[in-house]
C-alpha cells in the first residue's frame, strides 16, 4: 500500500504541475488539482523549472508540495514529470500543466476506469483550449480533433498513470526530451504491454498564451523545445521503439526536408545553380498551397512550412545532443511541503537548499 506521508493514509491520487513562469494560471491549476484529489486523500505537487515570476510564491500559499529545479540548465519537458513521480506519493498520477485546470469529474471516471481494469496504464481525455484566435492554437485544435475516443497511443496535454505500470519502465520522464515526453511514455508503456485509453470528456481547460508565432518558434528554440524532434529519436533507439516512431506526426517530413536541402546543397555544388535557386523556390511554394488548402487558411499554410523547417533543424541538432541516464538524480530544492510553510533561506545565501 502507498502511503500518502503527511496524512498517514493510502494515498489514492498524485497531481503533479509543472511550471515554468505561469503566475497568470497556477492558483487555478492548483485550486482545482486540490478539489479533483479531495475524493481521494490525494496530494498535489508543483515542480518548477526555476521560475523568474511569482509562480513559487502563490503556490506556496496552498497545502501542497513545492519543488524547484536547482539548475537552469536541466530544464526540459520530461524532467519535471519525472522530479514530481519520484517525490510523490500517488497509486495514480495525473500530469498537469501550469496553464490548465483540471476537471474533477474526469478525474473520478478516470480512476474508476484505472480500479476496474488492471490491463490499462492511462486515461487522458479532451482538451478545450481557452484561446483559440492564435495560429498555434488553432493548429493545435484541428490536430485534436482527429483524436478519437478509445485506444490510444499517447496522452498529449496530460493524463492519469498506474503507478506500478511506470514502476516497470523505471521512469516517467525522460529528462533528456524538450519535447515529445507524452509520446515517449506511451510508446513505452504499449512496448510493456499496457493499454492507453482516451475517453470523450473533458479532461482540462487549457489557458495557454495568445502570442505571435513566430515569436513563439524563437521561444522554443531558446527553450529547446524545438530540438525534442531529434532527441525522440535519440530516446527510442536508447528504450527500444524506434518502430513506434511511424506514428510520430512530422517526423517524417522533418527527415524528408533534410533530404530535400541536402539534394539541392548537391545540385548547386554540382553547378547547376539555376535548377537548385528554381527547386529551392517552387517546393516551399508548392507546399504552402497545399497546406493552405488544406487547412483553409493561407496564414497556417505558411505557418505550417516554416515550422515544418524549424522541426527538421531540431531534427539533426536534437539527435546529436548528449544524453543524461533518465534515472540519474535531479538536482532539486524542496520548498514546502503540505504541512510546512515555503523554506527559508539558507545561510550560503541560496534561496533553499539542494537536494
Amino acid at each position: 500500500m502507498i502511503v500518502n506521508p503527511e496524512t498517514g493514509r493510502r494515498a489514492r491520487v498524485s497531481v503533479i504541475i509543472k511550471t515554468l513562469n505561469e503566475e497568470a494560471h497556477i492558483a487555478q491549476a492548483i485550486e482545482s488539482a486540490l478539489k479533483a484529489v479531495a475524493p481521494f486523500d490525494g496530494d498535489v505537487t508543483v515542480v518548477d523549472s526555476i521560475s523568474s515570476d511569482h509562480t513559487v510564491a502563490i503556490a506556496a500559499r496552498y497545502p501542497i508540495r513545492v519543488i524547484s529545479l536547482a539548475a537552469p540548465s536541466d530544464r526540459s519537458c520530461g524532467i519535471g514529470p519525472e522530479l514530481g513521480y519520484r517525490e510523490s506519493p500517488g497509486e495514480y498520477v495525473y500530469l498537469l500543466d501550469g496553464d490548465m485546470e483540471l476537471d474533477a469529474d474526469f478525474l473520478r471516471e478516470a480512476v474508476s476506469r484505472l480500479d476496474t481494469d488492471s490491463g490499462l496504464a492511462g486515461v487522458g481525455g479532451r482538451i478545450e483550449d481557452v484561446h483559440s484566435d492564435d495560429i498555434d492554437s488553432k493548429v493545435r485544435i484541428q490536430r485534436a480533433a482527429g483524436h478519437t475516443a478509445g485506444a490510444a497511443d499517447r496522452l498529449n496535454g496530460g493524463g492519469l498513470y498506474r503507478r506500478s505500470a511506470i514502476e516497470q519502465l523505471g521512469y516517467l520522464g525522460d529528462r533528456n526530451l524538450h519535447s515529445f515526453e507524452e509520446f515517449d511514455l506511451g510508446a513505452r508503456l504499449l512496448g510493456r504491454g499496457w493499454r492507453i485509453i482516451r475517453l470523450d470528456r473533458r479532461a482540462v481547460r487549457h489557458f495557454g498564451y495568445t502570442v505571435n508565432p513566430y515569436r513563439l518558434l524563437l521561444r522554443r528554440f531558446r527553450t529547446g523545445y524545438i530540438f525534442g524532434t531529434g532527441e525522440i529519436v535519440r530516446a527510442s533507439i536508447s528504450a527500444g521503439y524506434t518502430g513506434s516512431l511511424v506514428r510520430l506526426r512530422g517526423l517524417g517530413i522533418a527527415a524528408g526536408l533534410l533530404v530535400f536541402w541536402s539534394m539541392v546543397i548537391v545540385i548547386a555544388l554540382a553547378g547547376a545553380g539555376w535548377m537548385a535557386g528554381l527547386v529551392a523556390v517552387a517546393v516551399p511554394l508548392v507546399a504552402v498551397g497545399v497546406m493552405s488548402l488544406r487547412r483553409r487558411s493561407l496564414e497556417i499554410g505558411v505557418y505550417s512550412v516554416v515550422a515544418w523547417h524549424a522541426s527538421a533543424l531540431g531534427l539533426l541538432v536534437g539527435f546529436l545532443r548528449p544524453r543524461t541516464s533518465p534515472t540519474a538524480p535531479i538536482r532539486s530544492r524542496l520548498l514546502r511541503t503540505p504541512v510546512s510553510p515555503l523554506a527559508a533561506p539558507a545561510d550560503d545565501g541560496q534561496s533553499f537548499p539542494d537536494r
